[in-house]
């Protein structure tokens, strides 16, 4: 694993990783087990990964943790996923102080129990100082929401008059999306073998380099991270641009 991280040029760090964290349902299945088992296996994973991002020096990390859609799952599972949600941000609070992280979310929010928003809002707010890196989890989240709402205020300002219709370009729509004030995410990283976005962060992810991995992500390791990030080094990113141009 030394190896690996060694390996790896900090001044080439995505300074933005997405991560889609999906196999906790198969990796309990293989077991026998129900699927609660491996959202609780992959809680771990949660943490070795944000502590190696941490580590690295990347800055922003982001995990698609409960989608819109997943709303749509058998109550029982959904139940169980928000009394867990709850218990790690009681569990891991210390992890992000000790670690100097600042903890965020993305998402419609408003469709959480109220519990877990309280618990959401007390971890926020207790971790808003760290300054080594910004653990942004995506709850109830997709991507076709997030534009959706951002033009619907955008409607709303110029309706008020307090915008021009022409005023409007890309560095102001990107004010009203959920992620403001990030930058666009540079890697995502999918688990599992499935080779799709999912709806997620879809207008910031407009030149994201995508790497799949058939690993679960309870299996998912720092060590897993480490190739997902050398291999990302090797990637020539030209924006539209040639290879001569850069």
């Amino acid at each position: 694993m030394a190896d690996l991280k060694n390996k790896i040029n900090k001044e080439k760090l995505p300074q933005h990783i997405a991560i889609i964290m999906d196999g906790n349902g198969r990796w309990a299945k293989k077991r026998g087990g129900i699927r609660i088992i491996g959202h609780r296996a992959g809680a771990k994973s949660v943490k070795n990964v944000a502590e190696a991002s941490a580590e690295l020096g990347v800055k922003y990390l982001t995990l698609y943790a409960f989608s819109t859609e997943n709303w749509n799952r058998p109550k029982d599972e959904v139940s169980n996923l928000m009394e867990l949600l709850i218990e790690n941000l009681q569990k891991e609070i210390k992890t992000l102080l000790n670690n100097d992280i600042s903890l965020n979310v993305i998402g419609d929010t408003s469709m959480l129990p109220d519990k877990v928003q309280k618990n959401l809002n007390k971890t926020i707010d207790e971790t808003k100082h760290g300054k080594r890196m910004c653990l942004s989890l995506a709850l109830s989240y997709s991507g076709r929401w997030d534009i959706i709402q951002a033009c619907q205020t955008i409607a709303m300002k110029v309706k008020q008059k307090e915008l021009n219709p022409e005023d409007i370009d890309q560095n102001m729509f990107v004010q009203y999306l959920s992620t403001m004030g990030m930058p666009d995410p540079e890697l995502l990283i999918r688990t599992s073998g499935e080779k799709r976005i999912s709806n997620y962060m879809i207008y910031q992810m407009a030149y994201t380099e995508l790497y799949f991995t058939k690993t679960l992500w309870p299996d998912f390791s720092k060590n897993h991270l480490y190739k997902a990030i050398l291999d990302f080094q090797t990637r020539e990113r030209r924006f539209g641009k040639t290879s001569e141009q850069l």
